[in-house]
């Protein structure tokens, strides 16, 4: 390999989190990172007071909305969710990117939202943030996995550990344990 030639893998340590835009300044991040931490995760924090605080953050969340303990919530203000949808504990809603949850959606436990990830072809491990949508009615069973740029159809059904790399239409569904 001569020096001009780009390598087969990332540098890491040319590593510049550059295109991560976290969408508030680092005052708001460290606050949300305290109440999220000290908190919002915690058994003991009513579930009654989640969807409030994640307003307070600047998240848009409908009525009727349940979110159980040791759920993760990178950056709130990337967030919408409708009416009367439920999020299971321990589900992690990565919002390096946007997420947007319609009305009477279902995450049961430990379901995983990643609307970002990094370009492996790029020297620098670039980051490339997109959004998820879930459209009304759509259930994400246990332990499913949703990635950058999908679209999950009103009531499909993602089964649980199966990985949706790619939009699911209305009504459709990804069997348990399969990638799509």
């Amino acid at each position: 390999m001569t020096q001009d030639a780009a390598p087969l893998y990332p540098r890491l340590a040319t590593y510049a989190d550059r295109g991560n835009d976290r969408g508030r300044g680092r005052l708001w991040q460290v606050a949300w990172t305290l109440v999220h931490g000290l908190f919002f995760t915690s058994w003991w924090f009513p579930r009654r007071l989640r969807p409030p605080v994640l307003r307070l953050f600047g998240a848009k969340i409908g009525s009727g909305v349940i979110i159980r303990h040791r759920v993760r919530v990178t950056w709130p203000w990337k967030l919408v969710i409708g009416n009367d949808t439920w999020v299971g504990e321990d589900s992690w809603l990565h919002t390096a990117g946007h997420i947007t949850l319609g009305s009477d959606v279902c995450l049961s436990q430990g379901v995983f939202l990643c609307p970002g990830d990094h370009d492996h072809r790029t020297s620098d491990f670039a980051v490339r943030l997109g959004h998820i949508r879930v459209e009304d009615g759509a259930w994400l069973a246990l332990q499913s996995l949703v990635l950058r740029d999908v679209t999950i159809g009103k009531g499909a059904v993602v089964g649980g550990r199966a990985i949706a790399s790619r939009d699911v239409p209305a009504g459709g569904i990804v069997p348990l344990g399969t990638v799509h």
